[in-house]
């Protein structure tokens, strides 16, 4: 598997945005151009992955101090359940050794009309080292799990200063 580092420059990308536009819905993506600009401030690591010239996915990640934030994580439909995203998340953990993960996941305890792929990703990430953080938010009618993998536990507080960060550069009303 090879990897591209996406800039700013790359905005675009109409498989990355295609899958990034399908992947989630829509109420839990900022904005195409207004991701493109954070990439630079707020320095994320998008990262495109490739078999061969074959694109599978993308990752979205915020490395920081204290924990990490795994902001997107999305494999191209047609190549799901083929291990390909247990491969990236073996890179991802290759390249922040020692580091914490954290990330939200639309809740697999909420009634909903998409229950079977919240359970399937749930497990996905519990077979893969993460564990429940039992912390949880609410986006409109959406509830959130918020997941970790590494040392140490996560509280409300954190999740209010990672947000709080994301406030200086973006911010749901922009």
């Amino acid at each position: 598997m090879t990897t591209k580092q996406i800039k700013a420059t790359d905005i675009g990308n109409i498989q990355l945005k295609t899958l990034y536009q399908t992947a989630f819905p829509e109420d839990e993506q900022i904005p195409w151009d207004d991701l493109m600009r954070l990439i630079d401030e707020m320095s994320l690591d998008f990262t495109a992955y490739y078999v061969d010239d074959d694109f599978i996915g993308f990752t979205i990640f915020y490395p920081r101090k204290s924990f990490s934030w795994f902001w997107y994580f999305a494999v191209q439909e047609d190549m799901r359940g083929k291990g390909y995203g247990q491969q990236i998340l073996s890179q991802l953990k290759k390249r922040y050794k020692g580091q914490t993960f954290v990330m939200d996941i639309e809740s697999p305890h909420q009634i909903c009309n998409n229950s079977q792929q919240r359970h399937r990703r749930h497990a996905f990430y519990l077979r893969n080292g993460f564990r429940d953080t039992h912390v949880y938010r609410q986006y409109d009618e959406i509830e959130m799990t918020i997941m970790m993998i590494g040392d140490g536990d996560f509280t409300i507080n954190d999740w209010n200063e990672i947000t709080e960060e994301l406030r200086k550069h973006w911010s749901w009303e922009d």
